[in-house]
């Protein structure tokens, strides 16, 4: 299990739990505060995050995936408390994807996965939240209040988490270096705009991504917002116009 996951702490109470090994390389973010703690994001679900969160803290967890993609929910299965946005609350019920395509983009890339893993006994967690969250919603932690910011465009019901006393920003899949998604049918690339627009009026000291370089500069927020902004001007943003590449990122419309 320690051989697929690396745990890094950002903070005394705050660690990066990824899976480098992978190439989708997801982070999950555990906060931990006087009471309980938050996990956003659970990763594939190939190996048991929940193992890893319990060597980090004894308190109660609830689990949060940013939005509900394959790769954010797969850990959910290990976890009773679990919150989403509303707006995906029937993706829960009815994922999207056919299993045997999450299968093939799992297996997209040569990868050691951990050794009790089998791709024929891989499953997309189904169930139902014990939590629905909204736009603006608060989490008391015990010490640490997290914010839910409503950042569709990605997904429906994608969502970041904030933290304002901290000015951290966990930005799921809307703020990454590597390709930025809005071509699936369920996308929106205007949406995704006004999204990046959004949390950048948030005064943000780290920006925490769901994939790929774990360390990326809060200036990274503008420069996407600005890009967008440029496509949307030269009438350039709309679904199926295929990938513009800027310097650290594309954006895949």
């Amino acid at each position: 299990m320690r051989d697929w996951f690396t745990i890094e702490m950002m903070d005394q109470n705050t660690y990066a739990i990824s899976e480098k090994q992978h190439w989708e390389e997801t982070h999950c973010y555990l906060l931990i505060g006087k009471l309980r703690a938050l996990l956003i994001d659970t990763g594939l679900g190939v190996s048991n995050v929940h193992n890893v969160i319990k060597e980090l803290t004894d308190l109660p967890v609830t689990a949060i995936p940013t939005h509900i993609h394959w790769d954010h929910i797969g850990g959910l299965k290990h976890f009773h408390d679990v919150a989403i946005h509303e707006a995906e609350m029937e993706w829960l019920v009815h994922f999207p994807l056919p299993l045997q395509i999450v299968k093939q983009n799992l297996l997209r890339e040569p990868c050691e996965f951990p050794q009790d893993f089998n791709i024929d006994n891989y499953q997309v967690f189904h169930g139902k939240p014990s939590l629905i969250l909204h736009d603006n919603d608060t989490i008391d932690l015990g010490g640490r209040i997290i914010q839910v910011i409503h950042t569709p465009g990605h997904s429906p019901g994608h969502m970041c988490l904030y933290e304002n006393d901290k000015g951290y920003l966990f930005s799921g899949d809307l703020i990454y270096e590597g390709t930025l998604d809005a071509f699936y049918p369920s996308t929106d690339p205007y949406e995704f705009m006004l999204s990046v627009g959004k949390v950048k009026e948030f005064p943000i000291n780290k920006v925490f991504p769901a994939h790929h370089k774990l360390n990326i500069s809060v200036e990274l927020i503008d420069q996407i917002y600005q890009s967008f902004a440029s496509l949307q001007e030269d009438g350039k943003l709309i679904q199926g116009n295929g990938i513009y590449r800027f310097k650290n990122y594309n954006i895949h419309i």
